[in-house]
């Protein structure tokens, strides 16, 4: 996919509105627009990167920072201490229906496993 069709790189370039609550310089997070628990961001980083399969030795540094983030994220909505899910899926097979990695950070209630 090119990034000029990639939902996420327009929400990047401000094209497509969204509600960012964490900004760094590798990464930005925003309110899924369809949460599966009370507390639902996702964290995508500022490179377009498709899958996890095309993540690059080079990129180990902004991978690290979407987990910073949620992270931060966590503390900042209450629920670092109760407990979170942070998950990436990869490709459609795994639930991927934007390709532009995100890492979903989901927390406000009891999140059982395994998550289906």
């Amino acid at each position: 996919m090119s990034t000029d069709n990639c939902l996420f790189c327009k929400i990047l370039e401000g094209e497509i509105p969204a509600e960012l609550i964490y900004e760094s310089d590798t990464a930005v997070a925003f309110r899924d627009i369809n949460p599966q628990a009370p507390i639902h961001a996702l964290v995508i980083p500022r490179k377009h990167i498709s899958t996890i399969n095309d993540i690059d030795v080079d990129d180990e540094a902004i991978i690290g920072s979407l987990y910073s983030a949620a992270r931060h994220i966590a503390a900042e909505e209450g629920i670092a201490d109760e407990g979170y899910r942070a998950v990436m899926n990869c490709n459609e097979g795994a639930g991927q229906s934007v390709f532009h990695i995100h890492l979903h950070v989901l927390g406000g209630r009891r999140l059982d496993w395994p998550p289906g």
